[in-house]
Protein backbone atom coordinates (compact mmCIF):
# COMPACT_ATOMS: atom_id res chain seq x y z
CA UNK A 1 0.00 0.00 0.00
CA UNK A 2 1.25 3.39 -0.75
CA UNK A 3 2.78 5.42 2.07
CA UNK A 4 0.76 8.26 1.76
CA UNK A 5 -2.67 6.30 1.21
CA UNK A 6 -2.00 4.24 4.26
CA UNK A 7 -1.11 7.16 6.15
CA UNK A 8 -4.29 8.76 5.27
CA UNK A 9 -6.12 5.60 6.19
CA UNK A 10 -4.87 5.73 9.52
CA UNK A 11 -5.72 8.94 10.37
CA UNK A 12 -9.13 8.28 9.07
CA UNK A 13 -9.44 5.39 11.37
CA UNK A 14 -7.96 7.34 14.20
CA UNK A 15 -10.97 9.76 13.53
CA UNK A 16 -13.43 7.36 13.80
CA UNK A 17 -12.31 6.03 16.94
CA UNK A 18 -11.75 9.07 18.75
CA UNK A 19 -15.53 10.16 17.68
CA UNK A 20 -17.06 6.52 18.71
CA UNK A 21 -14.78 6.21 21.69
CA UNK A 22 -15.03 10.26 22.83
CA UNK A 23 -19.21 9.79 22.67
CA UNK A 24 -18.53 6.54 25.35
CA UNK A 25 -18.87 9.19 28.16
CA UNK A 26 -22.08 10.33 27.28
CA UNK A 27 -23.86 7.00 26.63
CA UNK A 28 -22.67 6.54 29.98
CA UNK A 29 -24.16 9.09 31.69
CA UNK A 30 -27.22 8.83 30.11
CA UNK A 31 -27.54 5.09 30.85
CA UNK A 32 -27.01 5.52 34.16
CA UNK A 33 -30.60 6.98 34.28
CA UNK A 34 -31.58 3.84 33.54
CA UNK A 35 -29.24 1.29 35.24
CA UNK A 36 -26.56 0.96 38.10
CA UNK A 37 -22.92 1.23 37.36
CA UNK A 38 -22.46 -2.48 37.45
CA UNK A 39 -25.52 -3.08 35.25
CA UNK A 40 -24.11 -0.47 32.72
CA UNK A 41 -20.62 -2.29 32.43
CA UNK A 42 -22.10 -5.43 32.40
CA UNK A 43 -24.79 -4.58 29.70
CA UNK A 44 -22.06 -3.14 27.41
CA UNK A 45 -19.81 -6.08 27.43
CA UNK A 46 -22.52 -8.46 27.06
CA UNK A 47 -24.39 -6.08 23.43
CA UNK A 48 -20.09 -5.90 22.77
CA UNK A 49 -19.53 -9.28 22.80
CA UNK A 50 -22.46 -9.79 20.54
CA UNK A 51 -21.90 -7.42 17.80
CA UNK A 52 -18.41 -8.72 17.72
CA UNK A 53 -19.83 -12.47 17.32
CA UNK A 54 -22.14 -11.42 14.32
CA UNK A 55 -18.54 -9.82 12.76
CA UNK A 56 -16.63 -12.85 13.63
CA UNK A 57 -18.83 -15.59 12.62
CA UNK A 58 -19.62 -13.49 9.21
CA UNK A 59 -15.94 -13.07 8.36
CA UNK A 60 -15.64 -16.73 9.07
CA UNK A 61 -13.11 -16.57 12.08
CA UNK A 62 -12.47 -18.76 14.85
CA UNK A 63 -11.79 -17.66 18.45
CA UNK A 64 -8.53 -18.22 19.90
CA UNK A 65 -7.73 -21.33 21.27
CA UNK A 66 -5.16 -22.75 23.48
CA UNK A 67 -4.74 -21.61 27.51
CA UNK A 68 -2.05 -19.95 27.14
CA UNK A 69 -3.66 -16.95 24.88
CA UNK A 70 -6.93 -17.47 26.65
CA UNK A 71 -4.77 -16.53 30.08
CA UNK A 72 -2.98 -13.35 28.20
CA UNK A 73 -6.96 -12.36 27.09
CA UNK A 74 -8.10 -12.75 30.69
CA UNK A 75 -5.74 -10.57 31.90
CA UNK A 76 -6.03 -7.97 28.91
CA UNK A 77 -9.75 -7.90 29.61
CA UNK A 78 -9.24 -7.00 33.01
CA UNK A 79 -7.20 -4.11 32.96
CA UNK A 80 -8.45 -2.95 29.12
CA UNK A 81 -12.20 -3.42 29.45
CA UNK A 82 -13.72 -4.80 32.75
CA UNK A 83 -11.83 -2.37 35.62
CA UNK A 84 -11.64 0.67 33.20
CA UNK A 85 -15.61 0.28 32.03
CA UNK A 86 -16.37 0.15 35.90
CA UNK A 87 -14.29 2.89 36.82
CA UNK A 88 -16.01 5.21 34.09
CA UNK A 89 -19.55 3.77 35.19
CA UNK A 90 -18.52 4.56 38.55
CA UNK A 91 -16.89 7.89 37.98
CA UNK A 92 -19.52 9.37 35.84
CA UNK A 93 -21.66 9.50 38.94
CA UNK A 94 -20.47 12.55 40.05
CA UNK A 95 -18.36 13.96 36.90
CA UNK A 96 -19.58 15.10 33.89
CA UNK A 97 -19.06 13.26 30.68
CA UNK A 98 -16.84 15.93 29.00
CA UNK A 99 -14.47 16.00 32.45
CA UNK A 100 -14.46 12.20 32.08
CA UNK A 101 -13.28 12.58 28.42
CA UNK A 102 -10.24 15.08 29.02
CA UNK A 103 -9.33 12.57 32.52
CA UNK A 104 -9.35 9.76 29.83
CA UNK A 105 -6.86 11.56 27.64
CA UNK A 106 -3.91 11.15 30.26
CA UNK A 107 -3.73 7.81 29.00
CA UNK A 108 -1.09 8.53 26.19
CA UNK A 109 0.73 9.70 28.89
CA UNK A 110 0.91 6.81 30.87
CA UNK A 111 1.08 4.50 28.09
CA UNK A 112 4.09 6.15 27.15
CA UNK A 113 5.84 5.95 30.47
CA UNK A 114 4.80 2.59 30.63
CA UNK A 115 6.68 1.59 27.55
CA UNK A 116 9.84 3.36 28.28
CA UNK A 117 9.53 1.26 31.44
CA UNK A 118 9.22 -2.18 29.56
CA UNK A 119 11.44 -1.60 27.07
CA UNK A 120 8.78 -1.12 24.03
CA UNK A 121 9.36 2.06 23.16
CA UNK A 122 12.76 3.21 22.06
CA UNK A 123 14.83 6.20 21.37
CA UNK A 124 12.14 8.73 21.53
CA UNK A 125 12.63 11.61 19.67
CA UNK A 126 12.50 14.91 21.74
CA UNK A 127 9.42 16.32 18.62
CA UNK A 128 7.60 12.94 20.16
CA UNK A 129 7.49 13.28 23.26
CA UNK A 130 7.04 16.85 23.56
CA UNK A 131 4.09 16.56 21.53
CA UNK A 132 2.86 14.00 23.82
CA UNK A 133 3.61 16.83 26.58
CA UNK A 134 1.92 19.17 24.57
CA UNK A 135 -1.24 17.38 24.78
CA UNK A 136 -1.14 16.57 28.18
CA UNK A 137 -0.67 20.65 29.12
CA UNK A 138 -3.99 20.87 26.74
CA UNK A 139 -5.63 18.59 29.09
CA UNK A 140 -4.46 20.41 31.99
CA UNK A 141 -5.99 23.82 30.36
CA UNK A 142 -8.91 21.86 29.77
CA UNK A 143 -9.47 20.82 33.55
CA UNK A 144 -8.01 24.30 34.81
CA UNK A 145 -7.14 22.84 38.07
CA UNK A 146 -5.74 26.80 39.57
CA UNK A 147 -9.25 28.47 38.82
CA UNK A 148 -10.18 26.01 42.01
CA UNK A 149 -13.81 24.79 41.60
CA UNK A 150 -12.47 21.62 39.36
CA UNK A 151 -14.64 18.55 39.73
CA UNK A 152 -12.35 16.05 41.98
CA UNK A 153 -13.00 13.70 44.35
CA UNK A 154 -13.11 10.33 44.26
CA UNK A 155 -15.11 10.24 40.68
CA UNK A 156 -12.28 11.77 38.87
CA UNK A 157 -9.94 9.18 40.41
CA UNK A 158 -11.79 6.42 39.68
CA UNK A 159 -11.62 8.09 35.76
CA UNK A 160 -7.67 8.35 36.49
CA UNK A 161 -7.47 4.98 37.35
CA UNK A 162 -9.20 4.33 34.02
CA UNK A 163 -6.86 6.11 31.81
CA UNK A 164 -3.67 4.31 33.82
CA UNK A 165 -5.88 1.01 33.25
CA UNK A 166 -6.15 1.29 29.51
CA UNK A 167 -2.30 2.32 29.32
CA UNK A 168 -1.71 -1.19 30.91
CA UNK A 169 -4.20 -2.89 28.68
CA UNK A 170 -2.86 -1.32 25.91
CA UNK A 171 1.18 -2.36 25.81
CA UNK A 172 -0.03 -6.34 27.55
CA UNK A 173 -2.32 -6.44 24.19
CA UNK A 174 0.43 -5.52 21.86
CA UNK A 175 2.96 -7.53 23.71
CA UNK A 176 1.24 -10.80 24.18
CA UNK A 177 -1.80 -11.21 21.88
CA UNK A 178 -1.01 -8.80 18.81
CA UNK A 179 0.74 -10.63 15.88
CA UNK A 180 0.82 -14.23 17.21
CA UNK A 181 -1.14 -15.18 14.52
CA UNK A 182 -4.74 -14.71 15.47
CA UNK A 183 -6.79 -11.92 13.52
CA UNK A 184 -7.58 -8.58 15.11
CA UNK A 185 -11.52 -9.99 14.84
CA UNK A 186 -11.15 -12.91 16.97
CA UNK A 187 -9.08 -11.45 19.37
CA UNK A 188 -10.78 -8.70 20.60
CA UNK A 189 -14.23 -10.88 20.13
CA UNK A 190 -13.03 -13.75 22.83
CA UNK A 191 -11.56 -10.32 24.79
CA UNK A 192 -14.87 -8.59 25.28
CA UNK A 193 -16.01 -12.15 25.89
CA UNK A 194 -13.48 -12.47 29.04
CA UNK A 195 -14.51 -9.13 30.27
CA UNK A 196 -18.02 -10.51 30.32
CA UNK A 197 -17.12 -13.25 32.51
CA UNK A 198 -15.21 -10.65 34.77
CA UNK A 199 -18.14 -7.95 35.27
CA UNK A 200 -20.51 -11.36 35.90
CA UNK A 201 -18.79 -11.86 38.92
CA UNK A 202 -18.87 -8.39 40.24
CA UNK A 203 -22.76 -8.48 40.01
CA UNK A 204 -24.04 -9.79 42.94
CA UNK A 205 -22.78 -6.62 44.20
CA UNK A 206 -24.49 -3.98 42.51
CA UNK A 207 -26.31 -5.35 39.44
CA UNK A 208 -29.49 -6.61 41.39
CA UNK A 209 -31.23 -3.12 41.85
CA UNK A 210 -34.43 -2.53 39.96
CA UNK A 211 -33.98 -0.99 36.09
CA UNK A 212 -35.62 1.89 35.57
CA UNK A 213 -37.94 2.61 32.71
CA UNK A 214 -36.04 5.52 31.29
CA UNK A 215 -36.05 5.09 27.41
CA UNK A 216 -33.19 7.32 26.92
CA UNK A 217 -30.85 5.62 29.00
CA UNK A 218 -31.85 2.17 27.93
CA UNK A 219 -31.36 3.66 24.23
CA UNK A 220 -27.87 4.64 25.59
CA UNK A 221 -26.86 1.59 26.45
CA UNK A 222 -27.61 -0.40 23.95
CA UNK A 223 -25.59 1.98 21.48
CA UNK A 224 -23.35 2.35 24.30
CA UNK A 225 -22.54 -1.47 23.72
CA UNK A 226 -22.68 -2.30 20.12
CA UNK A 227 -21.24 1.09 18.62
CA UNK A 228 -19.14 2.60 21.55
CA UNK A 229 -17.50 -0.57 22.90
CA UNK A 230 -17.89 -3.20 20.64
CA UNK A 231 -17.05 -2.00 17.33
CA UNK A 232 -14.75 0.65 19.01
CA UNK A 233 -12.99 -1.88 20.85
CA UNK A 234 -12.29 -3.83 17.51
CA UNK A 235 -10.66 -0.53 15.49
CA UNK A 236 -8.80 0.33 18.54
CA UNK A 237 -6.99 -3.49 18.40
CA UNK A 238 -6.65 -2.87 14.72
CA UNK A 239 -4.67 0.20 15.26
CA UNK A 240 -2.63 -1.83 18.00
CA UNK A 241 -1.41 -4.38 15.17
CA UNK A 242 -0.65 -1.40 12.70
CA UNK A 243 0.79 1.09 15.06
CA UNK A 244 1.65 -0.23 18.14
CA UNK A 245 0.17 0.63 21.86
CA UNK A 246 1.31 4.36 22.26
CA UNK A 247 -0.17 5.19 19.17
CA UNK A 248 -3.44 3.89 19.94
CA UNK A 249 -3.26 5.14 23.43
CA UNK A 250 -2.46 8.89 21.55
CA UNK A 251 -6.10 8.86 20.20
CA UNK A 252 -7.41 9.33 23.83
CA UNK A 253 -6.16 12.98 23.12
CA UNK A 254 -8.66 13.69 20.68
CA UNK A 255 -11.64 12.27 23.30
CA UNK A 256 -11.49 15.83 24.70
CA UNK A 257 -12.59 17.41 21.49
CA UNK A 258 -15.51 14.95 21.37
CA UNK A 259 -16.86 14.13 24.63
CA UNK A 260 -16.63 18.32 25.66
CA UNK A 261 -18.44 19.04 22.45
CA UNK A 262 -20.70 16.38 22.81
CA UNK A 263 -21.53 17.06 26.83
CA UNK A 264 -21.92 20.95 26.06
CA UNK A 265 -24.77 20.10 22.74
CA UNK A 266 -26.27 17.16 24.49
CA UNK A 267 -26.31 17.45 28.55
CA UNK A 268 -25.49 21.63 28.55
CA UNK A 269 -22.31 21.17 30.43
CA UNK A 270 -19.97 24.10 30.97
CA UNK A 271 -17.73 25.12 27.92
CA UNK A 272 -15.75 27.94 27.40
CA UNK A 273 -13.17 29.74 25.06
CA UNK A 274 -10.68 28.17 27.41
CA UNK A 275 -12.04 24.51 26.82
CA UNK A 276 -11.73 25.25 23.32
CA UNK A 277 -8.03 26.65 23.56
CA UNK A 278 -7.41 23.33 25.50
CA UNK A 279 -9.15 21.45 22.68
CA UNK A 280 -6.64 23.10 19.90
CA UNK A 281 -3.79 22.38 21.85
CA UNK A 282 -4.36 18.76 22.62
CA UNK A 283 -4.67 18.58 18.33
CA UNK A 284 -1.63 20.63 18.02
CA UNK A 285 0.06 17.84 20.22
CA UNK A 286 -1.53 14.66 18.36
CA UNK A 287 -0.24 16.41 15.05
CA UNK A 288 3.41 15.92 16.14
CA UNK A 289 3.53 12.62 17.91
CA UNK A 290 1.55 11.62 14.28
CA UNK A 291 4.02 13.52 12.00
CA UNK A 292 7.48 12.23 14.30
CA UNK A 293 5.98 8.42 13.87
CA UNK A 294 5.49 8.77 10.09
CA UNK A 295 8.94 10.36 9.34
CA UNK A 296 10.36 7.38 11.37
CA UNK A 297 8.49 4.42 10.17
CA UNK A 298 11.02 3.63 7.05
CA UNK A 299 14.16 4.37 9.47
CA UNK A 300 12.49 1.71 11.66
CA UNK A 301 11.58 -0.88 9.30
CA UNK A 302 15.75 -0.43 8.11
CA UNK A 303 16.87 -1.12 11.56
CA UNK A 304 15.06 -4.01 11.64
CA UNK A 305 12.37 -2.79 14.30
CA UNK A 306 9.23 -2.76 12.73
CA UNK A 307 7.00 -6.15 13.63
CA UNK A 308 5.38 -7.42 10.40
CA UNK A 309 1.44 -7.18 11.49
CA UNK A 310 0.60 -8.79 7.53
CA UNK A 311 -2.24 -11.00 9.56
CA UNK A 312 -4.32 -8.04 10.69
CA UNK A 313 -5.19 -7.69 6.67
CA UNK A 314 -7.09 -10.70 6.77
CA UNK A 315 -9.49 -8.97 9.50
Amino acid sequence: MDGAVGRTLGLARMGVLALLWGSTFLWIKLALHALSPVQVTLARCLLGTGALLVLCLTARQRLPRGRATWGHLFVAAFFCNALPFAMYSLGEQTVDSGLAGVLNATTPLWSLLLGIAIGAERGIRPARLGGLLLGFGGVTLIFAPWEGHAQVGWGALAIVAAAASYAVGFAYMGRHLVGRGHTTISLSTAQLMAATALTALSFPAGGLTPIGLHPTGLIAVVVLGICATGITFHLTYRMIADEGATNAATVGYLLPVVSVGLGAIVLDEPFSLRVAAGMAVVLIGVGMTRRVKAASATEAAAAGDAVTVSFVRRL
